[in-house]
Order: C-alpha cells, then structure tokens, then sequence
C-alpha cells in the first residue's frame, strides 16, 4: 500500500499545495476538521499587519490598509466558496453568537411560531442556543431523528436549524430537499457549516437557503478561534433584525447617533468592533482554499478517506465504522466506534498521528487534502495496526483525559 500511495502522490495535481503550509516533520495531521495547518503565508501577513499597519500606522490603519472592511471582504471572499452572493456573507464574531443572531432574526420573522426544530447529537453549541432562547420564552426547542426530520415539520416550526456535515459521523442532510421541505411548512432554514465550508461543494443559493454559519479554523485554516462567517439570503436583508444591536451593526456607526438604526445590508449581523488579526489570518486560509478550488479538495478528500479505509483493510484493521460508507454521503472525515477511543486517540498521537476523540466512543480522523498525502495514509493505517496488535494504547498515561479531547 505505502508504494501504491507514493505512485498516487506521484500523479497527484494538487501535491504542491502541501509546500503551502506548515506540516511539522514526523506528524500525520487527521484533525484539519478540527483545527487547520498554518498556511505559510500567514506569519508574514499578521507581522505586516502589527508591524506597519498597527505598529506605524496606528488607527489611520481603519481608512488607509482598509480594516474597517474587512468584515465584508472576507464575507465576499467565502461566499462563492459556500454558494452565496458577496453581498450574503459576513465575516464576525464566532459561530456561537452568529447562531444566536440568525435563530433570533427567524424567530422575529415568523410572528405565532417558537418552535426550533433541529436532531439530538446535533453540536452543543446550536442545541445550547436554542436552550438559552427557550429560557427567555422566545423559542421552543423540538428534536428529531435525522431519518424523521421532515416528519416533524409543522406549522409550528419557525425554523429548522441542522449542521450540514455532522460533526461526529460526517453524514451529509441533503440540503436541497429539507429546505424545501421546511418552506412549504413555512419554516424558515439555518444550517450550520461548520464542516462544509472549504472542504466540499456547497449552494446555498442554488437550495434556496434562508440562513447558515460557519466557522473560519478548520478547513479555512483562518487558526484558532478564528472568526466565524453569517450568511443572510438577500431577500431577506430587509426583514431579518438580529437582536444584538451593536455599533458595528448600525447603518452609520460614526454618526454616534443615541438611536439604533441597522444597516441596510449584511453589514447589520455585525456587533463590535471587528477583530482585524484574527480576519487578516482568515483572509490568507480563504484565499489559498479560493485558489486551491472546493470541487478539487473534496474530490480528493474523498480518494484519501477511501484509500485509508483500503490501508486499513489491508492492515485488518476492523473497526465499526460510524461515517456513511459511500463517500459522496460524508464529508472530509471517517468516524470509528471503539469503547476504547480515547485511550486509542492518544496512543496515535504519541506516535505522531493526531486524530481526535468525541464522547463516549468515537475516533474521528479529518482529510485536509491541500497538505495530505496517500502515502500519510498508509502510514497512519500501519501505526493504527501497530497500536491495536501491541495493545499500547492500554499505558495509564493514554487513559488520562486532558481538558481537550
């Protein structure tokens, strides 16, 4: 398998992306669904912006090296990467408080309805927002199995709020026919792409999306805690008012009016003043991805994760596969059960293969394919053998649960 990968790399168009980005020597990185590799072009970038935008040209930076739009073009930049107009897409704040914006605007925006509908396993995060909303009397929170989702769409539901790529198994709603399906209810639809964004064909225009956010760390490579991205249909810029009504929001935020009045666009979902490192950062994993092209990563997403599961095979490696087997019903990620998973994540990692655990037993490996090769693959598939026969992962220190899993 390690020869066959090294002739797949061979032929590989987008093996010289790798070059791109910071991949330390001795790691097989599998967790670019969690947090992306730096691309090489961001120190340069973040010192340019404290050396000379921050260090020398001070606050006149706002005007003159254009912070104050930041927001807005790095929104536009995501947006055909998602399916959306320039004009839909805004980047700010964190997935969390865009959540909490967007389901507030739906809500207000189907008057005699408070049901959210979303999944059980759903991430906490959209699950919490909904609990918060609930506890102030604005929403009521209703759960369905993926597989009767459209079952429990009723005149009730204001909105229907799903992660498009779950976060555990990767397995893919069709965005299409859930949309639609929540519309001639009269629902309103929030998806989170949290998963999606950068690492596979998205069209929120094309199915009709009335809302969606995304974060910007994983496979937008924007680095930790990178800020997230709100999209808001068009047509519905006029009618959707998010609840948090900060300066950055107002359609003249320098008038310094007592009064707020929301901007006529996108530009309303901002709140506070934009975090400019952190959207400098983002700006440089968004133009690489632009560049790389979402069509190509996912295609070969798809060849890697495959030829894992081969390696695997061939390694007799036999796991309970969580992900959908057919690789155009999951996103950039093979999820495994193991009762052990924890204990196994950490093995991995001290061997230089870093994968992550989720809660109570999954082993979760992401395909970042800008920076990832078939021969990684093979080569995580062999340490992956090597730690099951040896029984290594049974050392105290890999059963010992650190603050992040």
């Amino acid at each position: 398998m390690l020869e066959r990968a090294r002739i797949l790399d061979a032929g590989d168009p987008l093996k010289d992306y790798r070059e791109r980005f910071s991949v330390p020597g001795g790691v097989i990185y599998l967790d670019g669904n969690s947090l992306g590799c730096l691309p090489k072009a961001t120190p340069a970038r973040l010192e340019q912006v404290v050396r000379e935008e921050w260090g020398e040209d001070l606050i006149r930076s706002w005007n003159s090296a254009g912070w104050i739009e930041l927001p807005a073009r790095v929104g536009a930049k995501i947006a055909p990467l998602i399916g959306a107009q320039p004009d839909e897409v805004i980047a700010c704040d964190s997935t969390s408080v865009n959540l909490f914006k967007l389901i507030s605007a739906a809500l207000a925006m189907r008057p005699g309805r408070k049901v959210v509908l979303s999944e059980p396993g759903n991430f906490p995060t959209d699950l919490y927002m909904i609990d918060g909303l609930e506890k102030q009397g604005l929403a009521t929170r209703r759960l369905a199995p993926r597989e009767r989702i459209a079952e429990a769409l009723d005149e009730d539901v204001a909105l229907l709020m799903l992660t498009h790529v779950h976060y555990k198994s990767g397995a893919i709603f069709d965005m299409a026919a859930l949309t639609k399906a929540a519309h001639e209810k009269g629902a309103l639809v929030l998806w989170d792409l949290s998963h999606s964004g950068g690492a596979l064909p998205v069209d929120l225009n094309g199915c009709n999306a009335d809302f969606a956010v995304g974060c910007g760390y994983k496979y937008l490579n924007g680095g930790p805690g990178a800020p997230a991205y709100a999209f808001v249909a068009e047509r519905h810029l006029a009618a959707a008012q998010q609840p948090l009504t900060g300066w950055m929001g107002h359609a003249a935020p320098f008038a310094f009016s007592d009064d707020y009045a929301p901007a006529p666009g996108i530009e309303q979902v901002l709140c506070g003043t934009p975090p400019i490192l952190g959207l400098a950062a983002l700006e440089v994993g968004v133009d690489l991805v632009a560049e790389i092209g979402v069509e190509r990563l996912y295609a070969k997403s798809q060849a890697l994760s495959e030829f894992f599961r081969q390696c695997l095979s061939e390694r007799g490696v036999e796991l309970d596969l969580v992900s959908p087997t057919e690789p155009d019903q999951r996103g950039s990620q093979l999820s495994f059960r193991h009762e052990e998973a924890y204990a196994i994540c950490q093995a991995l990692i001290a061997r230089g293969v870093i994968g992550d655990f989720r809660d109570p037993d999954i082993l979760r490996f992401g395909f970042a394919p800008a920076y990832l090769r078939f021969e990684d693959m093979a080569e995580a598939a062999r340490h992956f053998a090597e730690v099951l026969e040896s029984g290594e992962w049974q050392r105290d220190e890999f059963r010992e649960r650190a603050a992040v899993t």
